[in-house]
Order: C-alpha cells, then sequence, then structure tokens
C-alpha cells in the first residue's frame, strides 16, 4: 500500500541531480511486523509533471510486493521543498506514521535558492538524527548539481552528503539521477523543461535506490 501525502507543486528553475543512502540503528525486522517506509523528498519524488503511479516512489512499492517484503510506503513529498522545509515537517511526520525507515530525498532547492551549503548539512543531519532516535532506518539521497555551477560548488554541495553520510554513519548512494542525467541519451529522460524526469526515467531512478534501501529492509 503506498499513501501519497497532499503538496504544493512549485516549478524549479534549474536541474537537479539527486542521489541517496542512509541507515541507522537496527529496529523491528520486517519478518516481525510490516515496515513502514518514510519518503520526504522534492519534486523528484512527488511525481512533478507525470501520471500518478508511475513514479519511483511508486514503482518501490510494487517492487517490494514482488519482492514478498511485506511494507507501507508513505510519500510526503512536495515539489520545490527545502531541506529546512524537511526538517520542519519530519517531527509531525514521524509522530503520525511511526516508519521503521526514512527515506531523505531533499537538497536540490536549496542549491536553486543559492542557501548557505553549512544550513543544507545541518538540516540533513538533524533529519538523520530525528529519524534516527525515532527508531528508524535512514536512507539518504544526496545531490550533484550541475557543471555550470562551477567545479567548487559542485564538489563541495556533493560534499555536504559525503559527510552527513560520514557523520551519521548511514549509507550513501551518491547520484538517483545516475544512468539518467549522465548519458549521452539524457535528453530522452528528461520533460519539455530539461529539469524534471520523465516517466521513462522513472524504473532506473528506482534501480539506483533499490539496491542499498532492499539491504536496510533485512533483519
Amino acid at each position: 500500500m503506498i499513501v501519497r501525502l497532499p503538496g504544493r507543486r512549485h516549478f524549479i528553475a534549474a536541474t537537479t541531480f539527486l542521489a541517496f543512502a542512509g541507515l541507522s540503528h537496527p529496529v523491528a525486522a520486517w519478518a516481525d511486523a510490516p515496515a513502514r517506509i518514510l519518503v520526504v523528498g522534492d519534486s523528484m519524488s512527488a511525481e512533478y509533471g507525470i501520471a500518478r503511479g508511475s513514479g519511483w516512489v511508486a514503482l518501490l512499492e510494487q517492487r517490494l510486493r514482488r519482492e514478498g517484503i511485506a511494507a507501507t510506503v508513505v510519500n510526503a513529498s512536495i515539489s520545490g521543498d527545502t531541506s529546512a522545509g524537511g526538517r520542519s515537517r519530519l517531527p509531525a511526520l514521524l509522530r503520525q506514521h511511526q516508519p521503521t525507515h526514512v527515506v531523505i530525498e531533499l537538497g536540490g532547492n536549496d542549491a536553486l535558492r543559492g542557501l548557505p551549503l553549512e544550513s543544507t548539512q545541518r538540516n540533513l543531519a538533524e533529519m538523520t538524527r530525528l529519524s534516527r532516535q525515532a527508531g528508524a532506518r535512514v536512507l539518504l539521497v544526496g545531490i550533484q548539481v550541475p557543471p555550470n555551477y562551477g567545479r567548487t560548488y559542485t564538489e563541495s554541495f556533493a560534499a555536504i552528503f559525503e559527510q552527513v553520510a560520514s557523520d551519521e554513519k548511514v549509507p550513501l548512494v551518491p547520484f538517483l539521477l545516475r544512468g539518467v542525467a549522465d548519458v549521452p541519451e539524457a535528453p530522452r529522460f528528461f520533460q519539455p523543461d530539461r529539469i524534471h524526469p520523465n516517466e521513462a526515467a522513472q524504473p532506473l531512478l528506482l534501480d539506483n535506490v533499490w539496491p542499498a534501501l532492499r539491504r536496510l529492509l533485512k533483519p
């Protein structure tokens, strides 16, 4: 079962490249009780511009069912959300859904808005800690920005997620759009805005997320 929470649609005016990871303290195994996976993200996870049920989070629910893993997926992603927005929303989401796993896919809009790198890092670290304190395993989705941001900024921004993953001891998948935005045929995987992945890209996004998430779902 996948639960979608209401959100706002927000046009993002530059390309964001996302990636992923995260782990925390072990919690109740899905063999004993169904897993409850909370996804807190932005437009890359909120099915921006594509049909409902075709995004990677919806495809995740289908794969869990095929794999015989009892799990509920709650998609709390909001297009245009920032790490600060996710941090402010997270406590209520944790209380409401009591997830066993939390996927944090945020940060791209921080870069688009020119927010301080330090604040993005603090927000992601705090979200990770709050989720772990609530007993959830964490999957942190990192971000890579386009080369036009400049080499120094691009490397510094990617390092935020590496640092949070290292400090909080959670696994990291560095690029959600691996095989989508970094390949010669990339244009066929994007909507006309050249920003948001289209339906054809969604299985690839899930393929990038699935291996690490599957490991987190093990007892």
